[in-house]
C-alpha cells in the first residue's frame, strides 16, 4: 500500500532527528554518543558514523553531557562554546524506572549571534510601531515578577498548569486550586494574582483550618465596636477588607464550618457583606481563590459541604499532581534546593550523586515538594562531605528504595549462580592453557566452536 506503512518506529525516530533543527546527540549512561543528527554533524564536521559509540567529549567541544549522565540534574539555555562560537544548549538526564540510562544534549539556536538578530529584529519593528505601549510594559512586568517563574518543574502537568495559571488570571473567573498537603497550591493562587490586574493590591492568605469556628465571621469579614465581649474600639476590618483591589486566598476550605459555608456563598453571589454587629454594606473588590487537599465532591455527596458553594468556587479547577505522580520534576528539584539551601547557610555548594537521586526519585514522597525541600535541607546541615551520597539519606528513603529493586525468582537465581560458576570454569581452563583456546576446550571437554560461544555468551572474547 503507501509508503508509511512501510516505516518502521528506528525509521521515524531517524526522520525526526534529523529533520530537527536544532543539533542533537543522545549518549548513554557511560557517556558514549549512540545518536548524533545531521544537524550536529554539519556543524562541527564530524561524520555521523563517527561519532556514534565515541566519548561524547572526544566529539564534542567543552561538553557537559558526560556530567549530565553522572549528576542527573538537567541544564536549560546554558551557555556552550563550540569551535569558538557561543551556543544555547539543554541538556536533559534521561530516567528509566528509577535508574539514569543516559542523557541528551540539543542545540536551541544555531549561535547566540542568532538570538541577537532576532532580539535586533523586535527592536525594529518597535522602532517602526513606536515605543512599548503602556499595557505591553504592564504584562512584561507581571511575567518578569511573577511567582510562577519560582515553581520549579518540567513535567508535562507542570508545563500545563502554568498555561492554564496564565490564562485564568487575565480572567475574573473563580478558581479552586486542588491537589495534596506540600504540592504548591499556594504558590499558584500567588501566581494567579501576580498574572492579574489584582496584582496592584494585596494578596492576603486564610487558613480556614488554623480558625476557630468561633471566631470565623469576624476574622472574614471583620467586627464593629462593642459586637462582642472584647471586641476593639473602633472594630476591626476583616481579611475580605483587607483584600480590597488585590485577592484573598482561601487555602484549606473544606475545613471551613458549615455555618460559614453559607454566609461565604452569599457573599460570592452578592458580591456584599457586612461586619459582625455592623449593618453598612461593605462592597467586595477581591478576587477569591480557593484551596484544599480534601475530595469535595465525596464531602458533597457526605453533606458536610454544600453543593451550592461547590459549584460557585469550582469554575475553573487546577489539580497540582502529587510529586511521586511527576518523578522527571524530582532531579530537577534536589538541584534547586541544593543551591538554594548552600546559598541561605552561606556553604560551599555541594554535589549530589547519581544513586543518592535514584533513592529520591524511588522514594513515594506524601509530604510532596514541601517534604522534598526539607530533606534537602536536612542532608546538606549534616554532610560534612562536599558530595551527597546516597547513604547519608534517611534511613526509611534508603529502606523504600532497595525494597523496591527487584528479586530474582529461585529458578532465575539459580540459572545466574550457574553462569557464574561457568564463567570462573572458563576463565581458569584459559589460564592453565596460557590462553590457548583450543588446549582449554580439550581441558574442558567441549568443541572449540563451543568454547567461542561461551567466551562470546560471558563477554571474554
Amino acid at each position: 500500500m503507501g509508503r508509511a506503512q512501510d516505516l518502521h518506529t528506528t525509521d521515524i525516530l531517524d526522520i525526526i532527528l534529523n529533520s530537527a533543527y536544532e543539533g542533537i546527540a543522545v549518549v548513554n549512561k557511560e557517556g558514549i554518543i549512540v545518536e548524533f543528527n545531521e544537524a550536529y554533524s554539519r556543524f562541527i564536521g564530524v561524520d555521523k558514523k563517527d561519532a556514534i559509540g565515541c566519548p561524547v567529549s572526544e566529539v564534542i567541544d567543552n561538553t557537559n553531557l558526560h556530567h549530565t549522565v553522572k549528576s542527573g540534574i538537567s541544564e536549560r539555555g546554558v551557555i556552550q562554546y563550540i569551535q569558538g562560537q557561543p551556543m544555547v544548549v539543554h541538556r536533559i538526564p534521561l530516567w528509566k524506572d528509577g535508574e539514569l540510562v543516559g542523557a541528551v544534549g540539543m542545540l536551541i539556536f544555531e549561535g547566540v549571534t542568532e538570538l541577537y538578530r532576532i532580539y535586533e529584529r523586535f527592536l525594529e519593528k518597535k522602532a517602526l510601531t513606536g515605543n512599548l505601549s503602556s499595557q505591553e510594559r504592564l504584562e512584561e512586568r507581571k511575567e518578569t515578577n511573577s511567582t510562577i517563574e519560582q515553581i520549579i518543574g518540567t513535567s508535562d502537568s507542570i508545563a500545563n498548569l502554568k498555561r492554564m495559571t496564565r490564562k485564568v488570571a487575565k480572567t475574573e473567573a473563580t478558581v479552586l486550586i486542588t491537589g495534596e498537603s506540600g504540592t504548591g497550591k499556594e504558590m499558584f493562587a500567588h501566581s494567579i494574582h501576580d498574572l492579574s490586574h489584582y496584582n496592584q493590591g494585596p494578596f492576603i492568605s486564610v487558613n480556614c483550618g488554623a480558625i476557630p469556628e468561633h471566631l470565623f465571621e469576624s476574622e472574614l469579614f471583620g467586627y464593629e465596636e462593642g459586637a462582642f465581649t472584647g471586641a476593639k474600639k473602633g472594630g476591626k476590618p476583616g481579611k475580605f477588607e483587607l483584600a480590597a483591589s488585590g485577592t484573598i486566598f482561601l487555602d484549606e476550605i473544606g475545613e471551613m464550618p458549615q455555618m460559614m459555608q453559607t454566609k461565604l456563598l452569599r457573599v460570592l453571589q452578592e458580591k456584599m457583606f457586612e461586619r459582625v454587629g455592623g449593618v453598612k454594606q461593605i462592597q467586595l473588590k477581591a478576587r477569591v481563590i480557593t484551596a484544599t487537599n480534601r475530595n469535595l465532591k465525596e464531602m458533597v455527596l457526605a453533606g458536610t459541604f454544600r453543593e451550592d458553594l461547590y459549584y460557585r468556587i469550582n469554575v475553573i479547577e487546577l489539580n497540582i499532581a502529587p510529586l511521586r505522580n511527576r518523578q522527571e520534576d524530582i532531579p530537577i528539584l534536589i538541584a534547586h534546593y541544593l543551591t538554594e539551601i548552600c546559598k541561605k547557610y552561606d556553604m560551599a555548594e555541594k554535589e549530589i550523586t547519581v544513586d543518592a537521586i535514584s533513592s529520591l526519585m524511588s522514594y513515594e514522597w506524601y509530604g510532596n515538594v514541601r517534604e522534598l525541600a526539607n530533606i534537602i535541607e536536612k542532608v546538606v546541615i549534616l554532610t560534612e562531605e562536599n558530595i551527597i551520597d546516597s547513604h547519608h539519606l534517611p534511613n526509611y528513603i534508603k529502606r523504600q528504595h532497595f525494597s523496591q529493586i527487584p528479586t530474582l525468582s529461585p529458578i532465575n537465581q539459580l540459572k545466574k549462580e550457574e553462569d557464574n560458576k561457568e564463567k570462573e570454569m572458563l576463565i581458569q581452563s584459559l589460564k592453565e592453557s596460557l590462553g590457548n583456546k583450543s588446549k582449554a576446550a580439550d581441558r574442558l571437554g567441549i568443541h572449540r566452536t563451543t568454547l567461542y560461544k561461551k567466551l562470546k555468551k560471558h563477554g571474554l572474547q
